[in-house]
């Protein structure tokens, strides 16, 4: 036990500090409620109509393409990195791994997945 009493101790640290900075924060700042200042704000633009709008199911299909592709722009970076020591095999995989994301964007296209209309 006694190798994790560092790590205990840099929690009740953490907690402590955390817990103050919170506690300080709420008593220093003064709080001038008005209808300006609650009001939502998004990039400028005056918030108008109903914000339980429902959204189509499109949406959320893109969303998550754009989720999935964005997943492999992850596992690129790593494999880039250690291109060299992988050799061909490491290639060869990413290239699987690549034909395969392909092989779904192109079923999305002929699916008509990126259309709004």
């Amino acid at each position: 036990m006694r190798e994790y009493l560092p790590i205990l101790l840099f929690l009740i640290v953490a907690a402590v500090f955390a817990g103050s900075t919170i506690g300080m924060s709420s008593l220093i700042v003064p709080r001038r409620r008005n209808a300006r200042k609650d009001s939502a704000y998004e990039c400028g633009v005056d918030p108008v109509g109903n914000a339980r709008a429902r959204f189509t199911i499109k949406f959320y299909l893109v969303a998550v393409v754009f989720i999935l592709f964005d997943i492999e722009a992850v596992f690129l970076y790593p494999w880039a990195v250690t291109f060299r020591q992988l050799g061909l095999y490491g290639l060869v995989e990413m290239l699987l791994f690549i034909v395969i994301l392909l092989v779904g964007y192109v079923y999305l296209l002929k699916k008509r997945a990126f259309e709004w209309d």
